[in-house]
């Protein structure tokens, strides 16, 4: 297994700079200009002296391994000493361009350093996205394990009809339908997330816990609707096998059954949805960022796109990317802790 991991771990490297030159080249093709919200008035010259400040009169190779260089080496070194606090590298100059003397990925836009403007928005997504998948998870897992063992029951029929509408309308739609509801109509949640809140009492946490609820509905309710999907089909497909009844037959509970070696078998390709949904949840929150006004990286990225932030949206669309390939390889372990037969040899 160490073998495995450290061999996918080889191959990631090539995998990342492929799919960062795609990313590159692509947005390379986009219309538009970072100076296009600049007044009219600003001279030629004086615009092909900003074009040059920010890059953008230099070749595109020459563009992209700039990039390279800062993303892969200076921000690493940047983050290491950011952790720990320490000068351990080269030492770490805090709300800086440079980096002792090696220039940091910069925003077209605010030219300020992107990592530190992703840091900034990362914990509001993390709170929303990510107690949005664990509450989906915590739901769509016993949804999907009772809707297989009473398979065409009543309860199967309604958890069938309610998955299938929550996995076909998109958040698009069900950010301003709550909106309508739960703010306007019953005046229960605040239409707009309030990132500049401080929790630091009874009150505060109260507050945060009500704007948190409608988005993190709308999250929930696609990540619910596919995970148990997935889990009632595994264990469908496990319930009817030999070793079921040969279980049954030794006299063995039916909870041990079910909950032991039923569910086990069954979590294997379910938990490659949940690692792999891990990076695409992310996607869904940039919609969803954008209707309930969550101050998160996904409402950063299309902030960056309508700004035609190279920089920006590179380094966005990498993390993206990197994620991806993070969780595949999670999914790779997981399935041979889950499942003594699979070896990678």
């Amino acid at each position: 297994m160490l073998t495995f991991a450290i061999r996918r771990l080889v191959l990631a490297i090539p995998t990342l700079l492929f799919i960062s030159l795609a990313i590159f080249m692509v947005l390379q093709l986009a219309p538009g200009d970072p100076l296009a919200d600049q007044p009219l008035t600003i001279p030629p010259e004086v615009r092909a002296k900003m074009r040059e400040a920010l890059g953008v009169g230099q070749p595109p190779l020459v563009q992209y391994w700039k990039w390279l260089v800062q993303i892969a080496w200076v921000e690493p070194k940047v983050l290491i000493d950011w952790l720990t606090r320490e000068s351990w590298l080269l030492g770490w100059l805090p709300d800086t361009q440079l980096y002792q003397g090696e220039l940091r990925v910069l925003s077209w836009q605010t030219r300020s350093p992107v990592m530190d403007i992703v840091v900034q928005r990362i914990p509001q997504t993390l709170w929303v996205v990510g107690m949005a998948y664990v509450v989906g998870i915590l739901i769509a897992l016993p949804i999907g394990i009772y809707s297989a063992y009473r398979h065409y029951s009543v309860f199967d029929q309604a958890g069938t009809f309610i998955t299938m509408i929550g996995f076909s309308i998109p958040p698009f739609f069900t950010g301003p339908l709550l909106i309508v509801i739960f703010s306007v109509q019953l005046g229960w949640f605040p239409s707009i997330y309030d990132t500049t809140l401080v929790v630091n009492d009874w009150s505060s946490f109260k507050t945060q816990l009500q704007q948190m609820v409608m988005p993190v509905m709308v999250l929930a309710l696609q990540t619910t609707a596919q995970i148990s999907r997935y889990m009632r089909a595994s264990m469908l497909d496990n319930l009817n096998q030999d070793y079921v009844r040969t279980a049954r037959a030794k006299g063995l509970s039916e909870a041990v059954v079910v909950g032991v070696h039923v569910l086990r078998n069954s979590m294997i390709p379910v938990v490659t949805v949940i690692a792999l949904n891990v990076p695409s949840i992310f996607g869904g929150a940039i919609i969803t960022e954008n209707v309930f006004k969550v101050n998160g990286i996904g409402q950063l990225l299309i902030t960056w796109l309508f700004a035609n932030d190279l920089p920006g949206v590179m380094t966005l669309t990498f993390i993206f990317a990197f994620l991806i390939v993070i969780f595949n390889l999670i999914a790779d372990i997981l399935y041979g802790i889950l499942d003594p037969r699979i070896r990678y040899d």
